[in-house]
């Protein structure tokens, strides 16, 4: 009987870190999903992981779109530019509980220097902001 109380802590307690590492390679996957949609130029792919407002910053224009719009207009620049390929600089943990990666998109119209930055919106990791800028 008194193994029952001193095993039943020790299991609770491994059963929580377990759970805990398996949400982090659960948010971690978000991120690697993101960059996958990147390196194919998936537009559709990429805005299941769009918040329901994302900040785009493209050569031409800066603004917060809905997910809808946002899915939109980076439909239309990955189809204008043709994209061959991203290659991954740097991805870390962002402050906000996300992550955030740092590569280059190519394209058939040039290399584009890419961030992108994910949160922790309701328990699932979302992108809230993507930014290129033309690499002169």
């Amino acid at each position: 009987m008194k193994t029952y109380f001193v095993m039943k802590p020790i299991f609770t307690t491994l059963l929580l870190g377990f759970m805990l590492l398996l949400s982090s390679f659960e948010r971690q996957k978000g991120i690697d999903e993101v960059i996958n949609a990147l390196r194919s130029g998936s537009s559709s792919q990429l805005s299941t992981y769009f918040d329901d407002n994302v900040e785009l910053t493209l050569p031409d224009k800066s603004d917060s779109y809905s997910k809808a719009q946002a899915q939109l207009i980076v439909k239309d620049f990955f189809g204008n530019n043709g994209v061959k390929g991203f290659d991954l600089k740097h991805k870390g943990d962002a402050p906000s509980g996300g992550h955030f990666c740092i590569g280059t998109l190519q394209t058939n119209s040039g290399n584009f220097r890419t961030n992108v930055f994910m949160k922790i919106r309701n328990g699932k990791e979302v992108v809230k902001e993507i930014r290129f800028q033309a690499i002169e």
